[in-house]
């Protein structure tokens, strides 16, 4: 095992595109690592670069201890899983585990010990005498794992590996990753697009935008309090509400007459906009106590909660997340208000949170 280090990563491709802008990360040994972010902002090849399949055009890599910049992918002791779980359709579950470790010429005990044991981790047991036309598509993306996983690698690279899977394959995946990653304990690097799998996989996070680093963090972190008006918008679903705000009498006063708590030491000669998570404001009656006026656009139902669209102050798209027993029927006359604590506190002109 061993942890990675990324140093003033860049990449820029001989036709001027550049993909990587300037990346630092530092990945703990052990640690399930997340980048997310969407498409186009770096994170795949970032993740190619540590693996030696892309060459940056500037920085360091290392993995442990070693400056890997010049050793090609087969020296960097890594396994890759990819969206796409290549598997060899003529060789049984059995034989593709195997195939990476007899290519390295290892006895035969050692390769039967090693394959049996992947597939006792990743339940593969029964599976072991079918084709890949015989398994389904989380089947064939355990095997995918489990064939990583025999090579015993120092690290992981997983780059987006439960795309093709439906949702309730998705969300048994992430558990298997997360149980497999938490019992051995290897450094492990996932991308993903999804939030979802990043909250529910990464002990810690990192959002990337056009190339950059916008905040690593844990989890919770990334969540309660976004580096930026990107990371607002981006994560959480649905995103924060953003709404500009003046500081006057020790509160946050929003168009339309919405009143916030202030965080203390915010600048007062500064454009702000409050970040305010949509369970932080509720939809009661008409002039319940410190509401203001709005009116439901839409509800969506999700069984247990209600997101509530909201028309106030001027915007048609102030969401509210509410219990599923606080009914409001569409276009009806409705009072907002916050119940939270202080909202986070961005900076309009560099972007930044500043509270």
């Amino acid at each position: 095992m061993a942890g990675i280090e990324v140093t003033a990563l860049h990449k820029r491709y001989p036709d001027g595109t550049v993909a990587v802008e300037h990346v630092d990360l530092s990945i703990a040994d052990g640690e399930l690592f997340v980048m997310l972010g969407p498409s186009g902002c770096g994170k795949t090849t970032t993740l190619r670069a540590i693996a030696g399949l892309e060459r940056q055009t500037t920085g360091d890599i290392r993995i442990g201890a070693t400056l890997v910049n010049e050793l090609p992918p087969a020296e960097r002791d890594i396994a890759m899983v990819f969206q796409f779980y290549a598997l060899y359709p003529h060789l049984r579950t059995r034989d593709n585990l195997a195939f990476p470790l007899r290519a390295e010429g290892l006895p035969k005990a050692e390769v039967r010990e090693r394959v049996d044991e992947a597939a006792r981790l990743m339940r593969l047991a029964p599976l072991l005498n079918r084709r890949p036309r015989q398994l389904s598509g989380g089947e064939q993306q355990r095997v995918a794992l489990a064939r990583a996983l025999v090579r015993r690698p120092r690290a992981f690279l997983m780059d987006e590996p439960l795309t093709n899977l439906d949702a309730e394959l998705r969300a048994d995946m992430r558990t298997e990753i997360k149980h497999l990653q938490g019992e051995l304990g290897t450094t492990m690097v996932y991308v993903t697009h999804d939030q979802v799998e990043a909250m529910s996989l990464g002990h810690r996070i990192a959002i990337l935008n056009k190339g950059r680093v916008e905040q690593i963090g844990t989890p919770l972190e990334v969540y309660d309090r976004p580096a930026s008006l990107f990371c607002a918008a981006f994560i959480g679903s649905p995103p924060m509400n953003l709404i500009e705000v003046e500081v006057a009498d020790g509160n946050l006063c929003g168009q339309g007459g919405l009143t916030l708590t202030a965080p203390p030491g915010l600048p007062r000669d500064r454009r702000l906009v409050a970040g305010v998570r949509p369970e932080a404001l509720e939809v009661a009656e008409p002039g319940a106590e410190h509401s203001v006026p709005a009116r439901v656009v839409s509800a969506e139902w999700l069984g247990d909660e209600i997101i509530y669209v909201v028309d106030h102050g001027g915007r048609r798209d102030v969401r509210v997340r509410m219990p599923s027993t606080v009914r409001f029927a569409a276009d009806a006359k409705v009072g907002l208000r916050h119940s939270g604590g202080a909202p986070a506190v961005y900076d309009v002109g560099t972007e930044e949170l500043v509270a």
